[in-house]
C-alpha cells in the first residue's frame, strides 16, 4: 500500500477515489516515548479501512496532534487521506 501526503503519485494514474480513510491513538502517561510508536497505530488503522474499500493507495495523508484531558495529560494522535485505486 503506498501512503503519501502528496495529492498525486509519480508515474501512476488515479482510476477511482474511495473515499476518506481516518486513523487515531490516544498517548497517556509516556508522551514522548510512545509518540511514534502511536503514529504507527494511527496509520495501521487508516490502511486497514483503505484495503477494506479495494485500495492500492492513500494519498493526501495528514497527521494532527492534539492534546486531551483537562490538565493536557493526553496526546491524539489522528491521520486521514484518501483511499484510492490506482491504474
Amino acid at each position: 500500500m503506498i501512503v503519501t501526503t502528496t495529492q498525486s503519485i509519480t508515474d501512476r494514474d488515479i482510476d477511482v477515489y474511495l473515499g476518506i480513510v481516518s486513523g487515531e491513538a490516544i498517548l497517556g502517561a509516556n508522551i514522548f516515548r510512545d509518540l511514534f510508536a502511536r503514529k504507527e497505530i494511527a496509520l495501521a488503522e487508516m490502511t486497514e479501512q483503505a484495503v477494506a474499500l479495494g485500495a492500492t493507495a492513500i494519498v493526501g495523508v495528514d497527521l494532527d496532534y492534539e492534546t486531551l484531558g483537562a490538565n493536557g495529560g493526553m496526546l491524539m494522535v489522528s491521520a486521514s487521506g484518501t483511499a484510492v485505486h490506482l491504474r
